[in-house]
């Protein structure tokens, strides 16, 4: 409950509401409208508790931030091209949405196995 939100944590919410956001086409597309009406209530909260966070940070520990976004581009950038890679040796073509959505997925893994590995013990 008293936990300090550090810049890790923002850019893991951050990565979040990217992937929430990956996945909109999908429920559009398959005419899922419950789920694409949770999935923006979910992204609201989310969103919310990352900009309240960040309000919380010290100055420098805003300063880690952009370095950190940076690093969930390129995870996120490689998980889609990892998931397209994927799919395009295992599978036919199964939609440009849900190839989107599999590939933020696999970029937000990325991104916090990385922040993992690099985490000081």
């Amino acid at each position: 409950m008293g936990t300090k939100p550090t810049p890790e944590r923002i850019s893991l919410m951050l990565g979040m509401v990217v992937l929430m956001m990956s996945t909109i086409p999908r429920f559009l597309v398959g005419g899922h409208d419950n789920r694409f009406n949770l999935i923006l209530i979910a992204l609201v909260v989310v969103a919310g508790v990352a900009v309240a966070s960040w309000r919380q940070l010290e100055a420098e520990a805003r300063l880690r931030l952009p370095r950190l976004m940076g690093r969930l581009g390129i995870c996120m950038a490689a998980g889609l091209a990892g998931m397209g890679l994927f799919h395009t040796f295992s599978t036919d073509f199964i939609g440009w949405e849900l190839l989107i959505a599999h590939g933020a997925t696999l970029g937000l893994l990325l991104h916090a196995l990385s922040l993992w590995l690099r985490a000081p013990a």
